[in-house]
């Protein structure tokens, strides 16, 4: 279950993450509305929150995410000729597109078209036979966020068309990876955005009560238990409501960045590395040093953090939290004034690790709390935002939820 406390309310008020029920509910009550007649199904896919292990997916890196229990769900009907219909209501915004499959390529659709309908061409350039469709979309993940609500629409949509379609990538393992790398392929081709596998994988190959420890370098994937209650612990998102977006310059000026610095050092990716200080000394300029430095030490981080949770010792890697969110404000430069306020009141408070989660440049923080002290972090969160003069930021209490699937 997924809680929010939305601090715009002069009294806090929790509101639950929808219940497959009511997803599917109101997935299906905007294809009826809009198309008149009955959906073949609903498929739901989730958001995520990565652990520790960020800017490492596109280096051939570890990380380390969950899925949450909010999650975009969509209605959907196979047609039977090529046209394709869609239709979205995200945070109360209702959006219509009426097109062919013929429409859909890179340069042919942009926003919330691409990543909507983008995975329809994704699978046709896969050699997998697609229809036409409609579909309409609803979702309570929020959005530009740092929560991955395009991974959770692209993976909705994609596990939809594998089904009606009868593709079959969705019923292993082994075919959702494939489907992870068919949306990655729509963000990164069809888009325009530079980003790695980590929020495709976490929602489709994440597990209930697990964190996915995700190998970039080779897909693997290993289901790591993160039972936070039985440690009387809580998992708080911060939603900084400070936007981003992955389509924009900052993230992919760092991929290349890296890309370019693995090139000079003869290495396939930046994970090859094995001597850290020899490799800074070879290169030549300061921003290559900070991101080489920033992605070989988080690395590192997911590995030590990984060993602490299968040690039983969960609460002590506050300052694995900690380093990670310093070398993404120092190192890598993805931090905010917004997301820096977060973290700083959330450890002040008593938090046992804080960072923020996700590409940065805005976004979400996540602070790993004892359960009695959530409260006092709340309290310590809103406050700080309240004295910078920011929106007011809304607070997420989250547990590792199910991957993607069908549900009606």
């Amino acid at each position: 279950m997924g809680v929010i406390v939305d601090t715009q309310q002069d009294i806090e008020e929790i509101v639950p993450a929808w219940s497959a029920q009511e997803g599917a509910q109101r997935a299906n009550a905007l294809f009826e509305r809009t198309y008149g007649e009955a959906a073949d199904g609903v498929w739901a896919s989730p958001g995520r929150v990565n652990i520790i292990g960020e800017h490492t997916d596109y280096n051939g890196g570890l990380c380390l995410p969950i899925a949450l229990p909010h999650r975009t769900y969509v209605a959907l009907r196979r047609r039977d000729d090529a046209e394709v219909h869609l239709v979205s209501s995200f945070d109360g915004e209702e959006l219509r597109w009426d097109g062919a499959l013929s429409d859909v390529h890179p340069g042919g659709v942009e926003g919330w078209v691409g990543y909507t309908a983008g995975i329809a061409w994704a699978l046709a350039e896969a050699g997998h036979q697609v229809s036409g469709f409609d579909a309409a979309l609803v979702s309570c993940v929020p959005t530009a966020a740092g929560l991955s609500s395009s991974a959770a629409v692209e993976c909705a949509v994609g596990l939809a068309l594998d089904d009606v379609n009868g593709i079959g990538l969705g019923h292993s393992d082994e075919g959702r990876a494939a489907l992870v790398d068919l949306a990655v392929r729509t963000e990164n081709d069809l888009v325009g955005a530079p980003t790695g596998g980590l929020d495709q994988a976490a929602s489709l190959r994440t597990a209930e009560g697990r964190a996915l420890l995700l190998d970039c370098r080779d897909g693997s994937t290993r289901q790591v238990p993160f039972d936070l209650a039985a440690e009387d612990l809580e998992l708080l998102v911060i939603d900084t409501r400070a936007k981003h977006s992955h389509a924009t310059g900052g993230y992919g000026q760092r991929r290349a960045t890296c890309e370019a610095a693995a090139k000079t050092l003869g290495v396939a990716t930046l994970r090859e590395i094995t001597d850290l200080d020899d490799a800074l000394s070879r290169l030549d300029d300061d921003e290559s040093v900070r991101r080489v430095r920033h992605v070989v030490t988080e690395i590192a981080r997911v590995q030590d953090f990984v060993a602490l949770v299968d040690a039983g010792r969960l609460t002590e890697v506050g300052p694995l939290m900690n380093a990670s969110h310093d070398s993404l404000r120092d190192d890598y430069e993805v931090s905010c004034p917004e997301l820096d306020v977060a973290v700083d009141a959330a450890r002040g408070a008593g938090a046992i690790g804080a960072r923020m989660t996700g590409g940065g440049f805005g976004g979400c923080a996540i602070s790993l709390v004892h359960a009695a002290d959530r409260a006092a972090v709340v309290d310590a969160v809103v406050d700080a935002y309240r004295q910078a003069g920011f929106k007011a930021p809304k607070l997420h209490v989250v547990t590792p939820s199910t991957p993607g699937g069908r549900i009606s």
